[in-house]
């Protein structure tokens, strides 16, 4: 057999899951399911899409769909920056479905900073130089990026170095990052303090995947900036779309998958080392009770016109270890016994979920109680019990049971 026809046979047992987040508007899942299509004409092996959440189908029946038939897996992300989602959310259900299903599961990266979105940013720019009749060449034209915003620093930064490789090499007179929501500088505090410069123009950039709530809000305050500062023209991009710069990108990124070789910022994540003003964040542990919590606290969403991420979360998500060491000294048993004492309480308001190793093997079966942080160790079906009708129905912990506390 000859290296070409190995690759094809291996290409042939091989498939993507393409890993959107979800929205309630359906439009926007189109534009997943798009790519998806013409990421498998791309790379010539399947690929389906799946959601972290508001929309079908989940990541893991995404992933149980594509498991029978294939060998291996390769799970690309397409988010934006690094933040919870990429390092909590995605991982969690990656090991978890490695946990469920017999085949090789790869899992890639975000989109990240890229030349082709750099790229893709400058079409975006030009074309509203274009109708606002200025010149980057010629006219003082200020750019401006506006990404969502985070709580975690390294995708802040992320956003503030795609502005900077924006700006270099290019003849804008200024470039910024700036975020729409979560942290600052905001929309409008950029703006003000680039019209203090009086270029001619500010082209604003919405840096998202989706025209939606969010890019609505980017438009609206260009416009409200153009109204205010008549000495200065403003206006506002397109988001990014379907453009097939995006599919170049998740090429790179299947390969890197493919070949062991994703690359995350350690140096400067939030879980991985202290950083000021987020110490509280460090610890893998933290960040996996987080993920388990974030994938139920999604479920039922309302008000989404007025704020397209409010949670309405259950008072408790319960995580219990089902590892080889859990599940060897019975933790399916005190998973379904949880379950049945939730069922039959009149006052438990619990998520009760399986999770994966979390690192405490030996003293299980674990059970971890979220958001309250109280780690239980060695978890009888007994014990079960009492954690239901003490801890979930009365917020009254079982002190004899508690293995930590975070």
């Amino acid at each position: 057999m000859t290296a070409t026809e190995s690759a094809a046979v291996a290409l042939d047992d091989e498939a993507v899951l393409l890993v959107g987040h979800g929205s309630r508007r359906e439009k926007s899942n189109e534009q997943v399911r798009t790519l998806a299509v013409a990421l498998e004409e791309r790379l010539g092996v399947p690929v389906d899409a799946g959601f972290l959440e508001l929309a079908e189908p989940s990541i893991p029946d995404a992933i149980a769909g594509l498991a029978p038939a294939v060998s291996r897996l390769t799970v690309v992300q397409l988010s934006l920056f690094a933040a919870s989602h990429v390092k909590n959310d995605v991982p969690l259900a990656v090991e978890q479905a490695r946990a469920t299903h017999d085949v090789g599961i790869d899992a890639g990266g975000h989109l990240g900073v890229h030349p082709a979105l750099v790229d893709l940013l400058d079409d975006r720019a030009a074309a509203v130089e274009a109708e606002l009749g200025v010149d980057r060449e010629t006219d003082d034209v200020a750019v401006v990026v506006c990404a969502r915003g985070s709580s975690d620093p390294d995708a802040n930064a992320d956003a503030h170095k795609l502005a900077r490789l924006l700006y270099e090499g290019r003849s804008f007179s200024r470039a910024a990052a700036t975020f729409i929501g979560v942290t600052e500088p905001t929309l409008d505090e950029t703006l003000h303090t680039v019209a203090k410069s009086r270029p001619d123009a500010v082209v604003v950039l919405p840096y998202m995947l989706g025209d939606g709530v969010l890019t609505g809000r980017i438009r609206d305050g260009a416009a409200e900036f153009d109204a205010e500062y008549p000495y200065v023209d403003a206006g506002a991009g397109d988001p990014l779309g379907t453009d097939s710069r995006l599919l170049d990108v998740l090429g790179d990124r299947w390969q890197e998958a493919r070949t062991d070789s994703v690359n995350m910022s350690c140096d400067t994540c939030k879980y991985k080392v202290e950083l000021d003003g987020y110490e509280e964040d460090v610890g893998g542990a933290r960040a996996t009770l987080r993920a388990l919590t974030h994938q139920e606290a999604h479920a039922d969403r309302e008000n989404v016109d007025d704020d397209p991420h409010v949670h309405d979360a259950p008072a408790h998500h319960v995580a219990v270890c089902t590892n080889q060491t859990c599940a060897a000294d019975g933790a399916p048993e005190v998973l379904e016994r949880l379950r049945q004492a939730a069922r039959d309480s009149d006052a438990c308001d619990a998520r009760i979920s399986r999770t994966s190793c979390l690192g405490r093997c030996g003293e299980g079966p674990m059970v971890a109680v979220y958001p309250d942080g109280v780690w239980y160790g060695d978890v009888d079906t007994d014990d079960a019990d009492r954690i239901v009708s003490s801890h979930l129905d009365r917020e009254r912990i079982v002190s004899d049971l508690v293995d930590q506390t975070l």
